[in-house]
């Protein structure tokens, strides 16, 4: 019982160190090269991608304003900081076939303030 808790406890301050890592400000920088295809906050809407309102926590290919591919709405993936930093980094590699013509950010730093920025838009 005393490892579970340990553990879980090492995990949570993992995920929120991961988390406070990033630069809000640095973040919404790095948000502009998502910002020709996606939208964020309170009017945001699907567009040429989809918005990405509430995306810790959502189920992959799920908002109801987009028009997902097949491998994206059949990735079995609940997008969380790891899941979405693994994207970022290469989409293609998490969902193969997917749509998203992007080949992924390598600056782990960038994307720790993009996720930073992402994770306030609930």
């Amino acid at each position: 019982m005393k490892k579970k808790l340990l553990l879980t406890l090492a995990l949570s301050y993992g995920a929120y160190q991961a988390h406070a890592a990033g630069d809000v400000a640095a973040g919404k920088m790095a948000y502009a090269k998502c910002a020709s295809c996606h939208q964020i906050g309170r009017s945001a809407r699907g567009t040429f991608g989809p918005q990405l309102n509430g995306i810790i926590g959502r189920p992959a290919g799920s908002t109801r304003d987009f028009k997902y591919s097949a491998a994206m709405m059949n990735a079995r993936i609940v997008w969380s900081e790891a899941s979405l930093r693994a994207f970022l980094k290469s989409p293609d590699d998490v969902v193969p076939g997917n749509k998203m013509r992007f080949w992924g950010i390598g600056n782990d730093k960038q994307i720790d303030d993009l996720l930073a920025y992402l994770s306030q838009y609930k």
